[in-house]
C-alpha cells in the first residue's frame, strides 16, 4: 500500500495511478491525510480489498498534472521523533563516541513540508540530513524488539535540516530549535507500508545536489539502533501515537563534517531518495 497526500487530500495508489481515498471509499474515510490514522487497521484493510477489486482499475486518476500539489504524507503529527549519531560512519566523522542510548531530539512540526516545495534558507549555515522516517500506525507503550514492527503504518523519505550555528550555540546545543525553521523536514513523496519491502532494514539512502555532486549514500543496515530498537526504547519512556513520526538519523557526508565545510546556498535543489520508496526534489531560496 502507497499513500500519498495530493492537493490536501488522502490518495492512494492504485492500478493506475493515485486515487482519491474519500471517494474511492464513498466517504468512509475522510479526505483528511492526517484522520486515516484513527482507524489504520480498518483503513488497511479496507484499502488491500478495494485495490484488488475490478472497481480501482477503473477509478479516476488525481495529482497527474503539472499543478498538482505534494504535501508531506502525515501533515500534523502529534509528535516527530528525530535520533542523531545512528550511524556509525556518520559518527565517526563527527569524532564522537559511539552511544550506548539513542541521542534523540525533536523537529516542530510547523517544519514539515512537502517532497518539492521550496525551502527559505535563513541566515546561518544550512546542512543536510537524508533519513528514513517511520511511521507509528498504532498506540504504542512498552514496544518489544518482536513486536515494534507491527506498530509502524508505513515508511517514507526524510530531510533533517539543520542551521548548525543555531543548533550548536552554547552552553547547550539548540538541537530542536536549529532543525525547526519552516521547511526544514520535507518528507515524502508517499507513505509505503512495510509489506512492500523485501526487508525494511536495508533500504538505500542518500542525497545529492540536482545535476551535481552525490553528497551521501549508505543503507539503513548501517544504523546503531535500528527501527524497532528505536521503536522499543522511545516506547519504554513515552506512549507513540498515531500518525507520529521518528526520524531515524543520518549517515556519513554531511556539509558540517566535510574539509573544507559545504552547507546548502539559495539555488541549490536537494534531491533526496531512499529505495522503495521515492525521492525528494527541494528548491533553496534566498532568505
Amino acid at each position: 500500500m502507497r499513500l500519498a497526500h495530493i492537493d490536501g487530500r488522502l490518495a492512494i495508489k492504485g492500478p493506475q495511478g493515485f486515487l482519491d481515498a474519500a471517494e474511492a471509499s464513498g466517504g468512509r474515510f475522510g479526505p483528511d491525510p492526517q484522520d486515516v490514522f484513527t482507524d489504520w487497521e480498518a483503513f488497511s484493510t479496507w484499502c488491500g480489498e478495494y485495490l484488488a477489486s475490478p472497481e480501482a482499475a477503473g477509478a479516476p486518476v488525481v495529482g497527474a498534472g503539472d499543478g498538482a500539489v505534494w504535501g508531506p504524507p502525515v501533515p500534523r503529527p502529534a509528535q516527530i521523533f528525530a535520533v542523531g549519531l545512528n550511524y556509525l560512519d556518520h559518527i565517526a566523522e563527527s569524532k564522537l563516541d559511539v552511544p550506548t542510548e539513542p541521542a534523540v531530539f525533536t523537529k516542530f512540526r510547523t517544519s514539515l513540508t512537502g517532497p518539492e516545495s521550496p525551502v527559505t534558507l535563513p541566515e546561518g549555515l544550512v546542512d543536510w540530513e537524508t533519513e528514513l522516517v517511520a511511521v507509528i500506525g498504532r498506540h504504542c507503550h512498552h514496544a518489544t524488539r518482536e513486536t515494534a514492527w507491527s506498530y509502524v503504518a508505513g515508511l517514507t523519505v526524510g530531510q533533517d535540516l539543520s542551521e548548525r550555528r543555531l543548533q550548536l550555540t552554547g552552553p547547550a546545543p539548540q538541537f530542536s530549535l536549529g532543525k525547526s525553521y519552516p521547511g526544514f523536514a520535507p518528507t515524502g513523496p508517499e507513505l509505503v507500508s512495510t509489506d512492500e519491502f523485501e526487508n525494511p532494514d536495508d533500504l538505500e539512502l542518500g542525497c545529492r545536489l540536482d545535476g551535481g555532486e552525490v553528497l551521501q549514500k549508505s543503507r539503513t543496515s548501517e544504523m546503531v539502533f535500528d527501527v524497532p530498537e528505536l521503536i522499543t526504547r522511545l516506547s519504554a519512556v513515552c506512549p507513540l501515537l498515531p500518525g507520529d513520526l521518528i526520524f531515524t538519523g543520518t549517515p556519513a557526508g554531511v556539509g558540517g563534517a566535510r574539509t573544507p565545510k559545504k552547507f546548502l546556498a539559495p539555488g541549490d535543489v536537494l534531491v533526496t531518495w531512499i529505495e522503495g520508496i521515492g525521492t525528494l526534489r527541494n528548491p533553496m531560496l534566498a532568505p
